[in-house]
């Protein structure tokens, strides 16, 4: 089980699971827990990424959630540490499972290489999830996903973020991603922003306003699924 920080609320009814980007750590996003207004008990849940050794930084060791060997979106990506990582995961939501919460009010979120992990994990998640949010992300391994979900796909649904002026994930890459999920038939809510690799106070608003209903139980609408073409 991945080591994390937790700030519980006592008698929590939801929770989220939060990642945080490439070289972080789980309190780069805890200040977020106490900045959204969620009208009732929300558990969050920081895990810290494992350390390894990083390709595009010269092998420095540091938290990631995979290997990342180039920045080119046609290139080699790591596949054994993507898959590693969700299933740590899918870990952490079946611990919350255990602990009383259902399903329909687990939210996976994360930032950057984070939010990658969180849409990999989420779209093959065996139970139906409040939904997912990718800040600053981009969907890895996208030719596995239709031969991974789920039989009965649940069509989970999804936030997407991203800065306008990204220096680091383009906002090109983002579009692919998004374009790709919406054409499996997943609701994507799309924003975006005047920023770069960051996180900014709109932002937080937006994604507070679109995961408190979904918290409280997803509506039927939100869920629309229809199976590719």
């Amino acid at each position: 089980m991945l080591d994390a920080i937790e700030i519980d609320p006592g008698r929590a009814v939801a929770a989220v699971i939060w990642l945080h980007g490439l070289g972080a750590d789980g309190y780069d996003f805890e200040p977020l827990a106490a900045g959204l207004e969620l009208p009732f008990g929300v558990r969050f849940v920081f895990p810290h990424a494992p350390v390894r050794p990083v390709t595009i930084n010269g092998g420095v060791r540091m938290r990631a959630w995979f290997d990342l060997l180039t920045l080119d979106a046609t290139g080699q990506e790591d596949e054994a540490g993507i898959r590693a990582s969700a299933a740590q995961i899918h870990e952490l939501i079946e611990r919350e499972r255990a602990r009383g919460l259902d399903p329909r009010r687990i939210a996976l979120a994360g930032f950057s290489q984070g939010g990658a992990i969180a849409l990999h994990a989420a779209l093959r998640e065996a139970h139906p999830l409040a939904g997912v949010l990718a800040l600053s992300a981009y969907l890895p391994l996208p030719h596995t996903v239709c031969a991974e979900r789920p039989a009965a796909d649940l069509g989970v649904p999804i936030w997407m973020a991203h800065g306008s002026d990204d220096p680091v994930i383009p906002l090109s890459r983002a579009v692919l991603s998004r374009d790709f999920l919406s054409s499996l038939g997943y609701a994507v809510n799309w924003r975006t922003y005047a920023m770069g690799h960051a996180v900014c106070a709109e932002e937080v608003r937006d994604l507070n306003e679109w995961l408190i209903p979904r918290l409280q139980g997803a509506p039927s609408g939100d869920r629309r699924f229809s199976p590719a073409r």
